[in-house]
């Protein structure tokens, strides 16, 4: 059985995966995943028109950002889950047909993908996928191209949207656009101008869509503050939490105080140890390895448990695969996972093994959100306006074991002693190690916090630029980005919403952007591809286009 995917930077020859996954996705996994998008476009048709009379469906509203959220990158990997989503989303669509039809509305004028029946089977249900794959949705590569860019977009909004959704934080406007843009990939003669306006759209729903979960983290959590993390291990039994979700993380630490047990972040989960709310616990012991694509190698033996919140899962090796769990939305077959935040087995399974040894590390630093950046904001612009601070960068994103990586890490090696350096997302781990010094009382190196935390970068960009009254685009600030998944690729989307230019991307260029796309993207936004670390800051610190 074949399949195509390309939705990821790792993307098999940076044109498509044909046989299996990069990530490790198979063919029937695939299918099923296609199969859900198409249901969702037929799940937002009906949600779509309902709310045009009126008729506003939470459980819609719900189902869609949790189902777009399980075809993500690196989520779920398990086809019998992914049928159970399918399955839920059939029942759904059939209710939401015949509130619709009772209203009035003639199904004859439902797109397909609203008026489909799922196979009873889970071969038919897999043959079904192939059959409304990505390469049967439009002969006309650029539109497709638009298409795409947008269905990522919103897989990637529907990440943020539901971590701030389990937190108790929704904007109507969130869902409502989830139904306007999957409505309108029905459409067979989509017009390029209708498919941008969409595409730009999502990026302005989703800096709406982060400012929610970043009320939702701080409103919960309190505000980041800059913290040290060591990275040593101490004796005793051990579990380390991987993902993203804050609500996990806090619901396990509450569970494990007072029984012997150490609490480790791992890959995104570092920004963690800055909340209040979470680093009040004494046994959130450190912090374990470094981005999510080195976990095979450095979880093998470990005798500690591995909890997975979000994505970022890898096919568990047999070394440790008996002590891996997962939790929400991340599924892969075989591997137990929790419901309903009891982690009691997740515990006792901690207890059993042997535990870490102790071992010495050295210590990371994370917290740097935007209230405490701009808490010292007098401090940063009497350093700009003295000249101590001459530019700023971003540099973050996704992480991934694609070469040509050790470029973010050679380039902010090379950045000059009177620069600040910005981070967040997994990106930093290739790179947050490093000792870059101080200007005065300020650290050059800030880490922002998680892929989840963009909206940090966006809150210090534009403070810094009302305090030197100009726009974000006339400051001394540039970014270099890495993408791997979705989740990037709507961050893109909300920075060109935002109108800033000239943004470097990397390691290589998405395989969904045609040539005639990328050619738009230069001439609009002037994204330009990373080339070498040297030539790079030669050409934003000597020219006065960044």
């Amino acid at each position: 059985m074949s399949m195509f995917c390309f939705q990821c930077e790792q993307t098999a020859k940076g044109t498509g995966c044909t046989i299996s996954g990069v990530c490790g996705k198979q063919p029937d996994v695939a299918s099923l995943q296609d199969l859900l998008i198409h249901q969702l476009k037929g799940i937002g048709y009906l949600a779509d028109s309902l709310r045009k009379i009126g008729i506003r469906d939470s459980e819609a509203d719900i189902f869609t950002i949790e189902a777009l959220f399980t075809t993500v990158t690196n989520v779920n990997f398990d086809s019998q889950a992914i049928i159970a989503v399918i399955k839920k989303g059939d029942t759904l669509k059939k209710r939401l047909s015949k509130l619709l039809i009772d209203s009035g509305a003639d199904i004859n004028n439902f797109p397909e993908a609203a008026r489909f029946t799922i196979g009873s089977t889970e071969t038919e249900m897999i043959a079904q996928g192939a059959e409304y794959g990505i390469l049967s949705e439009q002969p006309n590569e650029d539109i497709r191209s638009l298409q795409q860019l947008l269905t990522y977009g919103l897989k990637g909004m529907a990440a943020y949207a539901d971590h701030a959704y389990i937190l108790g934080k929704t904007d109507d406007a969130i869902f409502a656009f989830f139904h306007e843009a999957l409505s309108y990939l029905n459409n067979k003669e989509p017009a390029v101008d209708a498919l941008v306006a969409l595409v730009l759209k999502c990026g302005e729903i989703n800096v709406r869509t982060m400012e929610i979960l970043d009320e939702a983290n701080t409103g919960r959590f309190g505000h980041p503050q800059p913290t040290q993390v060591s990275t040593a291990w101490k004796k005793g039994p051990a579990i380390i939490v991987s993902g993203h979700d804050l609500l996990d993380l806090e619901e396990l630490l509450k569970q494990t105080e007072g029984k012997g047990v150490n609490v480790y972040t791992h890959g995104e989960m570092l920004p963690a140890h800055g909340y209040p709310q979470l680093k009040k616990y004494k046994h959130l012991a450190g912090h374990f390895g470094t981005a999510w694509q080195n976990q095979q190698k450095e979880f093998d033996n470990v005798p500690a448990v591995f909890l997975f919140t979000t994505n970022c899962i890898q096919k568990p090796r047999d070394s440790y695969f008996q002590n891996v769990f997962t939790t929400g939305l991340v599924g892969w077959p075989g591997v137990k996972h929790v419901k309903n935040h009891d982690f009691s087995e997740v515990i006792n399974r901690a207890k059993e093994l042997a535990g870490l040894p102790e071992k010495a590390g050295s210590t990371l630093t994370t917290g740097f959100g935007h209230n405490a950046v701009l808490g010292v904001a007098d401090k940063v612009v009497e350093a700009v306006k003295s000249g101590n601070v001459k530019h700023f960068f971003l540099v973050g994103g996704c992480d991934g074991a694609k070469p040509g990586r050790n470029y973010y890490t050679e380039f902010v090696e090379k950045t000059p002693k009177d620069t600040i350096v910005l981070t967040l997302a997994c990106g930093k781990f290739r790179f947050n190690h490093l000792d870059l010094g101080t200007i005065g009382q300020l650290p050059r190196l800030l880490d922002v916090g998680q892929c989840n935390d963009a909206y940090s970068a966006v809150k210090i960009a534009q403070a810094l630029a009302g305090a030197f009254g100009c726009g974000i685009n006339d400051l001394p600030l540039s970014l270099v980005l890495s993408w791997y998944e979705q989740k990037a690729v709507v961050i893109l989307l909300s920075l060109l919403y935002l109108g800033i230019k000239n943004i470097r991307l990397g390691p290589s260029l998405p395989a969904f952007i045609t040539p005639g796309i990328l050619s738009f993207l230069v001439e609009n936004f002037n994204i330009k591809p990373i080339s070498t670390a040297e030539e790079d800051l030669d050409a934003i610190l000597n020219s006065k286009v960044a």
